[in-house]
């Protein structure tokens, strides 16, 4: 990364050095040549092209599109045609400036009399395309992403299927720290697990200035923090977690056998040596390990909770009600609880294996589905000769009404004991047996806040203070004092705010119970318009099934239409049908009124 960022600083200074020498040639002045920005704005000139082309160099990312765009130009306006030009001039522009500045032979021609004249493909598809490529990655990049909701945890906020645009000024675009990528893609290429960025050029955290900041309430959008470490095996679960639940999974084999003496660390340390040998088999997923990758911050994951305490507050949750700061909350108006429900006879039906997903689910669909529950977010808890009890992942509303449903004896909601400690849960220490009803409390660290810091809460901090806070540093615990970087502390300033997220989802959502706080360099922004919204057939094996069912309503067909074209507000959408409408139609009459108006100009 070091060396990478040395080659790309020392490029800037050829590319400058060029444009020193370079300029006067084009009829320009030496001294606009020196000046950054400036001088690629007096080439967008030059070029007779728009100048906000050469303020699009100053976008990390873009410039580097942007630098092959006016490296081609140059090469056509020096009548420099042969394949080997024109690949060196898109490619490496540096390199062609800087032998272009020093070529006698070198003669500026102006793009009106490039010779050959370029051909149709050139003129019709490839300007076009590049410019809309800058366009839209300036676009993505710093203003407005698309996104696909990918899981149910704001259920039924935010839906699986539900396709939006992101806000990134809602709390400040990030600069692209890893500038050299694909256009359009994330992290790898679509459909395959390769990488379509690099890490030789690594920029510092920086954002810029937004309309507002995190609140609680708001619904966010992150990058995962988790997501630092992948198995891309098996990209669905984290990481980390993989290694508990392997680490779990080798006590419980060895308690079985009669060897109680090892350690809890003995056994982290036997599942991290397992996770890393790829040819090792996965025991949650039946697959080889395969490959381990790092990600850096800017590609990890996308994830979007609910942020319902930030920097400064103490958060807990007690029976599934969560408390800020002492003060019990609201629950979200669309909260879903797995619930028990008791039946007589087989009213929901058995567990089965859907064969289109390959999940496991409760076969009743056609009435799981009449409720809009998810057929893969339910199972049977107990039963006996008579009688099932099922769990249901489903809001109180929708839990009120399966109480009416023939066969239904009782519902109640499941509650995870205080004491009851979870190994997927946030700390991950057996010195806080935390649980998803029953949490804390944990205070959410503040910018420029000092804690005392001991072995008790280290595990609370322990991942912000070695990991997000301030780069990568080593924490050590020897006997009771703790060392950073070899040097014993007894307390701590945190360098940035952190934030507690979660999903409306309330028991089938992996959010900040499961891997600790959100800093605020993840923080991506705020989704703000649904645009389309679909059912999946794993989820709604009935309604989601047909992509032709396009005149059922948004109960029996796939195509929710009463979520399309809606803008969210603090999780409540507002749908603005009928002026995006009106606007798609004016803007078709609009465009074929020019045409008319053009044609009979020309027929004059």
């Amino acid at each position: 990364m070091f060396i990478g960022n040395i080659i790309f600083i020392g490029l800037i200074i050829l590319q400058h050095i060029a444009f020193y020498f370079l300029f006067p040639k084009m009829n320009l002045k030496l001294w606009e040549g020196i000046i950054p920005v400036y001088n690629f704005i007096r080439l967008s000139k030059i070029f007779k092209k728009p100048w906000y082309w050469g303020v699009a160099v100053i976008f990390p990312g873009i410039n580097l599109i942007m630098f092959g765009v006016f490296g081609f130009w140059t090469a056509r306006c020096f009548n420099k045609t042969t394949t080997r030009d024109v690949f060196l001039a898109c490619v490496l522009p540096y390199i062609f400036w800087f032998r272009l500045a020093f070529d006698s032979k070198a003669e500026f021609f102006g793009p009106e009399k490039y010779i050959p004249e370029p051909s149709e493909f050139i003129k019709k598809w490839v300007d076009p395309i590049l410019y809309a490529v800058v366009v839209v990655s300036i676009l993505r990049s710093y203003c407005i992403e698309a996104f696909t909701i990918p899981t149910s945890s704001l259920e039924k906020t935010l839906m699986v299927g539900d396709f939006l645009f992101v806000n990134k000024f809602a709390y400040g675009p990030k600069i692209p720290q890893t500038p050299v990528a694909f256009p359009f893609a994330h992290h790898s290429f679509p459909g395959t697990k390769v990488p379509a960025y690099l890490e030789w050029i690594k920029l510092p955290y920086l954002r810029l200035p937004g309309f507002g900041k995190v609140e609680r309430g708001d619904i966010t959008v992150f990058n995962y923090p988790d997501g630092d470490t992948v198995i891309l095996n098996m990209q669905d679960i984290s990481y980390y977690n993989a290694v508990r639940i392997i680490a779990n999974l080798m006590k419980q084999e060895a308690r079985s056998m009669g060897d109680t003496a090892k350690s809890d660390a003995y056994f982290q340390g036997k599942a991290w040596e397992y996770v890393h040998n790829p040819d090792n088999i996965n025991p949650l997923n039946e697959q080889p390990m395969g490959k381990i990758v790092g990600r850096p911050v800017d590609k990890r994951e996308f994830y979007v909770k609910r942020t319902v305490a930030i920097a400064g507050d103490t958060f807990q949750i007690k029976d599934g009600v969560v408390y800020i700061n002492g003060k019990p909350q609201e629950f979200p108006e669309n909260v879903q609880h797995f619930y028990y429900v008791k039946t007589v006879g087989r009213v929901f039906g058995d567990m089965i294996r859907y064969r289109e997903s390959g999940r496991y689910g409760l076969s009743n669909a056609a009435l799981l589905d009449k409720y809009d529950i998810y057929v893969t977010e339910c199972d049977i808890a107990a039963e006996s000769k008579d009688t099932v009890v099922y769990r249901l992942n489903m809001t109180r509303k929708t839990a009120e009404e399966i109480k009416n449903v023939p066969g239904v004896v009782s519902v109640w909601r499941k509650i995870d004991k205080a004491g009851q400690r979870e190994i997927t849960i946030f700390p991950h220490h057996p010195s806080y047996p935390w649980n998803n009803d029953n949490f804390g409390p944990l205070w959410i660290p503040r910018k420029g806040i000092t804690i005392a810091l001991d072995t008790h809460n280290l595990p609370l901090y322990r991942k912000i203070i070695d990991t997000y806070d301030d780069g990568i540093h080593q924490v050590e615990v020897k006997g009771d004092k703790i060392f950073y970087d070899g040097k014993p502390i007894t307390s701590y300033t945190f360098k940035q705010d952190y934030y507690f997220l979660m999903g409306d989802n309330r028991h089938n959502s992996a959010d900040s119970r499961s891997w600790g706080m959100v800093p605020f360099d993840h923080v991506v922004g705020s989704p703000f318009f649904i645009w389309l919204s679909v059912k999946y057939e794993e989820n709604n094996p009935v309604s989601g099934k047909s992509f032709l069912s396009i005149f059922k309503n948004s109960k029996e067909g796939k195509y929710r239409w009463n979520r399309v074209f809606s803008y969210v507000e603090k999780g409540r959408l507002h749908s603005v049908k009928f002026p995006v409408i009106m606007c798609i139609i004016a803007y078709i009459a609009y465009e074929q009124w020019k045409k008319r108006k053009m044609k009979k100009s020309s027929e004059k």
